[in-house]
């Protein structure tokens, strides 16, 4: 009989939480780490030797004989450098096992090889990686053995960010600070800091591993770049929540009990729209601390499919056809007192602390929704945005009908006297109960959606961090927060002034707000006669870290310098146009050495057909169609391998940068897409025995 899985008791056993902390440091240790992580400072380094030791022993009792800093470099991903607990052993030849303050505060790993966007260059290689506290350490279990992982920023010799993590506690700090004033005005003396909270929800595909291995663009680009359709696809809309299969309910078991032990709250688990298709969501935590679990979460995913001989999948848009996988970002502000900013309450028309919360977070969207449209921009999401499955690449905010009436009274009139109320839903099955409704819908349509208290931002994509879009989101607010309060502090009749400031936000600003499809036409339309920017790729997108505009908020608040700004920029360029160039030499290789050959081979067995069924007197009228039509497409094929290899040479050979970057976008990406149209043709058409990669069929049903 299987055991028992008791998940509160393995909740969290691999993580050095302050709960450990408190059970294994001298007591006032503990209160110096604790009040470090609640209200910031520095712990001594005395203190710092005490609780490496600690969290040594700790780690190794559980069996780790490595420690490392792992921290969140420019990729994207996570990076790691192991180091033993071992030091130079004693005078008897005995081992000893150490780990000072020192090294847990501070490490040195190389920072030329990382992405810099040239503030670093080959030979400046010193870099630095820096403890966060407010992060707890894990253990990693892999076939390296135990390693202690402890959450660090990581920054260049010459002091700037070259991480992912830096700048969200940076953010974070700015939007606590400028709502701590806001709140101030409305009398919260207790309060000490506002929270940004977010509650990830990951995306993800899951397929055979064989299969898998026999496809060189998931191998090397994450994704299919040939593929005919499957004979079905999600048109009969039954894997969405659908039973979920053994072999992948065998999977989100064993994912679920690796996460648990590391503290993620893995909450929810379903089967998403797409064949092959699922979800994973946790429950809200501190902004760096869900960035971090979100990394995590990746992590295990892909390390557990491996166990079931299985892969995952994280890029946007692995099969063309079918929904690609997101990331919603569910975002929301808390006071340490229990207070959430984004509850509007049983009456919201009365609630002016979350109404004119409401108004600069519309204000702060709508100024900057070109700097929230560049946070959630990838390579892979270009294959999202604006495809009907995921919001428009236009950013808009869904408030609902409830909201929506209550802005609609303020702007109108200057008074909201009443809010709709939800109601009650009736079944019409007297042994099933009436339903309180919601005073308002959802929207998944909507790119930035209220809903209920806190607000979903659904662009995302589901191999990108987090720690951008949430970054982006703290400053703009922050922003937002600290012109509301200059203005307000000032005022001498308080309550008129935020009456005052809530209707001219709201009616500045309320062109953003938009609750119908927005993936009409019709939506496209509107949102250009509103002036809204409609961004449609990551490289167009790119440019708007550096406007002055950018420049300026970020600078303000401590959170970027230009010259960190700069190199993102730069990095991003030179990301998608490696992206594509990986995509591109991908592409030719496989039909260079895989399909093309097939092909010719299913040309000769036509022809040999033919021939024989004309010798026997028979028609062959049939084969020589057949034949014709694949030697036609074989040609077609042909022609833009070529094209495609010229193209990808020519952007290949042009200096890094933003024109490069465009001319994989307009040009090579053209040039992929032209030969994948008749690759994918030939398909349907040669001997699935002689066609040398698995369908997509193969890989969506058959795991």
């Amino acid at each position: 009989m299987e055991k028992v899985l008791n998940v509160e008791k393995i909740f969290g056993e691999n993580v050095f939480t302050l709960g450990k902390m408190k059970e294994r440091l001298p007591r006032s240790v503990y209160k110096a780490v604790k009040n470090v992580v609640e209200r910031g400072g520095e712990l001594s380094l005395s203190d710092a030797d005490i609780v490496a030791k600690a969290m040594k022993d700790w780690a190794v009792e559980k069996g780790a004989t490595h420690y490392t800093h792992w921290f969140q470099p420019l990729t994207g991903i996570t990076a790691e450098k192991h180091d033993s607990f071992i030091t130079h052993p004693d005078e008897d030849g005995r081992m000893l096992m150490e780990f000072s303050g020192k090294e847990l505060i501070k490490g040195e790993p190389d920072a030329s090889s990382f992405p810099s966007g040239g503030l670093r260059t080959t030979f400046e290689a010193r870099g630095y990686t820096a403890w966060d506290i407010t992060s707890p350490a894990f253990l990693k279990e892999s076939g390296s053995g135990v390693t202690l992982c402890i959450p660090t920023a990581f920054y260049s010799y010459t002091g700037e960010a070259l991480d992912k993590k830096t700048p969200l506690l940076r953010s974070m700090e700015a939007v606590s600070v400028q709502a701590l004033r806001i709140i101030r005005l409305f009398g919260n003396h207790t309060a000490t800091k506002v929270v940004a909270s977010v509650g990830p929800e990951q995306e993800y595909f899951l397929v055979d591993k064989d299969k898998y291995l026999k496809r060189k663009d998931l191998i090397f680009a994450g994704r299919t770049l040939f593929g005919a359709p499957a004979p079905k696809g999600q048109e009969m809309e039954d894997h969405y929540f659908g039973v979920i299969r053994e072999r992948v309910g065998s999977y989100m078991k064993d994912l679920n009990e690796e996460l648990w032990k590391l503290g993620v709250t893995a909450k929810t688990q379903h089967n998403e729209v797409a064949p092959a298709q699922h979800e994973l969501a946790s429950i809200y935590e501190t902004a760096n601390t869900a960035v971090d679990h979100n990394q995590v979460v990746m992590e295990a995913m892909k390390r557990v499919a491996i166990r079931h001989d299985l892969r995952c999948l994280l890029h946007e848009k692995p099969f063309a056809g079918v929904n690609g996988s997101g990331k919603h970002n569910n975002w929301s502000l808390g006071t340490d007192d229990g207070v959430n900013l984004l509850d509007p309450g049983e009456t919201p028309n009365e609630n002016i602390q979350f109404l004119l919360v409401l108004a600069c977070i519309l204000k702060a969207v709508d100024i900057h929704a070109d700097l929230l449209r560049q946070s959630a921009s990838d390579v892979g999401n270009d294959h999202r945005l604006g495809a009907n499955e995921a919001p428009p690449a236009i950013i808009s905010v869904f408030l609902g009908e409830q909201l929506e009436d209550v802005v609609k009274q303020l702007v109108e009139t200057g008074e909201a006297v009443s809010s709709k109320e939800g109601g009650k839903l009736e079944t019409g099955v007297s042994t099933l109960p009436d339903l309180e409704k919601d005073a308002t819908d959802r929207n998944r349509t909507s790119p930035f959606a209220f809903t209920g208290n806190k607000f979903e931002f659904r662009m995302v994509g589901s191999a990108d961090s987090i720690a951008s879009p949430n970054t982006t989101l703290n400053a703009i607010v922050a922003e937002a927060f600290c012109e509301a309060a200059d203005r307000l502090e000032a005022a001498a009749d308080f309550e008129q002034a935020v009456h005052d400031l809530i209707k001219e936000y709201l009616t500045k600003h309320q062109r953003i707000i938009f609750n119908g499809n927005g993936y009409s036409d019709e939506w496209i339309v509107e949102a250009e006669k509103r002036g809204l920017p409609n961004i449609k790729s990551m490289v167009e997108a790119v440019e708007t870290l550096t406007t002055d505009k950018a420049v300026k908020l970020f600078e303000k608040f401590g959170i970027f310098t230009r010259a960190e700004l700069e190199s993102r920029e730069e990095i991003l360029y030179e990301t998608y146009a490696k992206t594509i160039n990986i995509e591109a030499l991908t592409m030719i290789d496989m039909a260079s050495k895989q399909i093309l050959p097939a092909v010719v081979k299913y040309t000769k067995e036509l022809a040999d057909t033919v021939l024989a069924v004309k010798e026997a007197g028979a028609d062959a009228g049939v084969q020589a169609q057949l034949l014709g039509e694949t030697s036609r497409l074989l040609a077609e094929a042909k022609q833009a391998l070529e094209t495609l290899k010229k193209e990808d040479q020519r952007a290949a050979a042009m200096e890094e940068g933003k024109e490069q970057a465009f001319y994989y976008k307009d040009v090579v990406k053209e040039a992929m897409e032209a030969l994948r149209a008749p690759v994918d043709a030939l398909e349907m058409i040669v001997d699935k025995e002689i066609w040398p990669i698995p369908s997509y069929g193969d890989l969506m049903f058959e795991v």
